[in-house]
């Protein structure tokens, strides 16, 4: 997330996540089957998910990312070719690093790309990565025009934080190497420094710069140190690389905000009901300044719209100028609001509104759906007429030098907000996993017993005289025979010799066990015994 009230204005603004937002030409007819063939096509490009854009995540802006460069004014008057979608969710890693670099010229081998080492850029406090794409004269009469392809790559890193307290630092110190000339096939190849406060000369520059340019944006004078790479005398053992060493320790001083920044963040309690308030700030003494605010909300957060209230934070109602407000759907499509407003001058003003959470199904929550659910950054849209902390290219610009070098008299500024982490009535995705686990135990409890009295034979044994036998006459009473078989025979039998004349005659031990068996054969086996008997 960019830090407006410290670092100032970013020279391309970009929201936390994925964006992405495209005008189509009048001659397309089906805009959603271009648009989704548009995020498949980047998706794989740039190893991103932006495949998961669908329709409850897009939305069409009528005021909002009006279209740059050459446009037709077909599309002023007809917003429904723009498409524009967001990611929360996504993270810029390495993977959108390595397919972003080879679309330069000359990929990472040499220039000002050889310094984009992902271990270093991603070990900032701040990384994006843009493209952008769109059609800009050829030349100064602009008779034939061109497609331009600018692509954006921003780090903040903080050196007292990271040198540990020290505010000294190098190129090969953040990146971990040097640069050893430029791209042979770019036409002009630079590295600007800003020297600005060093008016008392309390930090030094090596090596010494090629030029020192002096910017004078309305009054805000700025000085810039160039490295021109092309005419640079680079060492073939070293190569470029600047370093700033300041003369003494860091010091602290009080931070001076912009004259326009925003701060947005969630309200209310539970998770039935919410609420989104957003702070505008206008820090400058007696200009008013007019700015558009949009605001998309997922599907999920039913926005109220007759909940809505601009107001200072005085409690003076600010009237909008337009306000445009697209219901969602569910599952279908989000909530867009675009509001037209104009802020008093050393104000902060207050836009609240309130949502409500809605339920999902259980097959829509994500993996971790106790983390929460994100919602997409606002974007705040302005002209700002003062340049302080300003160095964004002009509308007709290419590139940071015409940002730095410019004597317009109006400044386009885009913001993005932070984004918000909500969350809604989430259902005990354990409790499935607890019922098989006790269930599971349960039944291999009363499994055992139940297989154990359905497939066991129970008999009734004499333990003085099994234990005597050993193991033959255990293995014996396993497989059912032995002398607890014959002495059935017997029961059975009693008049009838033994067949086998090699048995010997039972002991009285034995006839005594088998008078025990006479008491447990049922009526029926001692009657029919008694008949043989006779």
């Amino acid at each position: 997330m960019w830090q407006q009230d410290k670092w100032g204005y970013p020279v391309t603004s970009a929201a936390p996540g994925a964006e992405l937002w495209a005008w189509f030409q009048q001659e397309v007819d089906d805009v959603d089957q271009a648009w989704f063939g548009l995020t498949n096509a980047l998706s794989g490009l740039f190893c991103a998910s932006l495949n998961f854009i669908d329709s409850t995540s897009t939305a069409t802006p009528h005021l909002s990312f009006r279209p740059q460069g050459l446009a037709e004014g077909l599309f002023s008057t007809k917003p429904s070719h723009l498409q524009y979608a967001t990611l929360p969710r996504e993270n810029v890693c390495t993977e959108n690093l390595t397919p972003w670099k080879k679309l330069l010229p000359c990929s990472t081998r040499t220039g000002l790309a050889a310094l984009f080492h992902a271990g270093q850029l991603y070990n900032t406090q701040y990384s994006s990565l843009g493209v952008h794409l769109r059609p800009v004269c050829r030349n100064d009469s602009c008779r034939d025009a061109s497609l331009e392809l600018r692509q954006v790559l921003s780090t903040v890193a903080d050196p007292p934080a990271t040198l540990n307290g020290k505010q000294d630092w190098s190129m090969k110190r953040y990146f971990s190497r040097s640069l050893s000339g430029p791209c042979p096939m770019a036409v002009t190849s630079r590295v600007y420094v800003d020297v600005t406060t060093n008016q008392t000369s309390s930090f030094t520059l090596k090596p010494e710069p090629t030029e020192l340019k002096l910017t004078n944006y309305q009054g805000y004078n700025r000085k810039l140190a160039v490295y021109d790479l092309w005419s640079f005398p680079f060492h073939k053992e070293h190569g470029l690389n600047v370093d700033m060493k300041w003369k003494k320790e860091v010091s602290y001083k009080e931070l001076f905000p912009p004259r326009l920044y925003v701060h947005r963040f969630v309200t209310g309690y539970g998770q039935e009901h919410g609420g989104i308030m957003s702070l505008l700030y206008n820090r400058h003494p007696y200009l008013e300044q007019q700015i558009i605010y949009m605001e998309l909300l997922p599907w999920f957060t039913r926005m109220y719209l007759h909940t809505l209230k601009v107001e200072t934070t005085e409690g003076n109602l600010v009237q909008p100028l337009l306000t445009r407000y697209t219901p969602g759907r569910d599952r279908q499509n989000p909530y867009l609001l675009e509001i037209v407003l104009t802020l008093p001058p050393d104000s902060t003003t207050r836009i609240s509104f309130s949502f409500e959470r809605a339920f999902l199904k259980w097959t829509e929550y994500p993996p971790d759906a106790n983390h929460g659910f994100y919602i997409s950054s606002a974007v705040l849209t302005t002209i700002l007429r003062q340049a302080d902390n300003f160095t964004v290219p002009p509308h007709m610009g290419s590139g940071l030098q015409s940002g730095l070098f410019h004597s317009s008299t109006e400044f386009p500024l885009r913001l993005h907000t932070e984004t918000l982490l909500i969350s809604l009535p989430t259902p005990d995705f354990s409790m499935p996993y607890n019922v098989i686990c006790l269930t599971c135990t349960v039944i291999a409890i009363a499994f055992g017993s139940l297989h154990n009295l359905t497939t066991r034979r129970f008999q009734y044994t004499d333990l003085k005289k099994a234990n005597s036998g050993g193991m033959r006459a255990w293995l014996a009473q396993l497989f059912g025979r032995g002398k607890h078989a014959t002495s059935e025979d017997k029961l059975r039998e009693p008049g009838k010799e033994s067949e086998d004349p090699g048995e010997e005659s039972e002991t009285s031990e034995e006839n005594d066990y088998i008078g025990e068996q006479r008491e447990l054969v049922t009526p029926r086996v001692r009657a029919e015994s008694d008949k043989k008997d006779r």
